[in-house]
């Protein structure tokens, strides 16, 4: 309820709920409002029935909430899940060298085209230093680690399965189809370089498919289209 304008034309406020906030812990997200990576408060509040501005009695918790310092915008705390730009980024890298290492670990890296096309891709995600002594410096190192790979089923095994599951499934939440798609069949076009997929390859891609939450009919259609990029 509001009383008529003051001397100084302003409405006063008879009554009505005010919140006071308190700040808990701050940080750095993706504020949907603002389009981009800014700084957050998280914030909890009280409640009170104000009567002529004077805070009466309690109604009660308010929040939490995660406040933009720079739009001031009230989100719920699910607003945290989504990544912010620069560990979008960092994700998307990760997701793209996991793809390729096990791609590679599956079909071996003695193929000149298969180690270009293996480090042309990770180079696109943005690790740009990235060189082809270095991809098979860990392929052999991953081949050595007999913890991760089980040496009756080949260099693949469920260790690097689960590698890929702890590097897709996080980060396809946030993409788009296209997006994930654009992952899976980079990792075909890896298998392709030099021949056609051999079975370690197709188990290693039908597991990234399922990490990027495609069914596998919609993975066997992908990597039947795929194709290696023109040069």
């Amino acid at each position: 309820m509001r009383a008529g304008r003051g001397l100084f034309g302003r409405k006063l406020l008879v009554c009505g709920i005010h919140t006071s906030w308190n700040t808990v812990g701050d940080g750095e997200f993706f504020c949907p409002d603002c389009g981009g990576d800014r700084n957050y408060r998280r914030r909890t509040g009280r409640r009170r029935f104000t009567l002529l501005g004077v805070p009466l009695l309690p109604r009660g918790a308010a929040g939490p909430v995660v406040e933009c310092a720079s739009c001031h915008g009230h989100f719920g705390m699910d607003a945290l899940d989504h990544p912010t730009t620069a560990r979008f980024s960092a994700m998307l890298r990760d997701a793209v060298h996991t793809v390729t290492l096990a791609v590679l670990a599956s079909g071996g890296t003695a193929s000149r085209q298969v180690r270009e096309t293996a480090v042309a891709t990770v180079r696109a995600a943005g690790l740009h230093d990235c060189t082809e002594d270095q991809l098979t410096g860990l392929i052999e190192a991953l081949a050595a680690d007999t913890g991760r790979f089980v040496t009756d089923a080949g260099p693949y095994g469920a260790a690097l399965a689960i590698e890929l599951h702890e590097a897709l499934e996080p980060l396809a939440p946030h993409l788009a189809p296209a997006g994930r798609e654009s992952i899976l069949l980079q990792g075909a076009r890896i298998a392709l370089a030099d021949a056609p997929y051999s079975p370690a390859e197709r188990e290693v891609l039908a597991t990234v498919g399922a990490a990027l939450q495609f069914l596998p009919a919609d993975t066997d259609r992908l990597l039947s289209t795929a194709r290696t990029p023109s040069p």
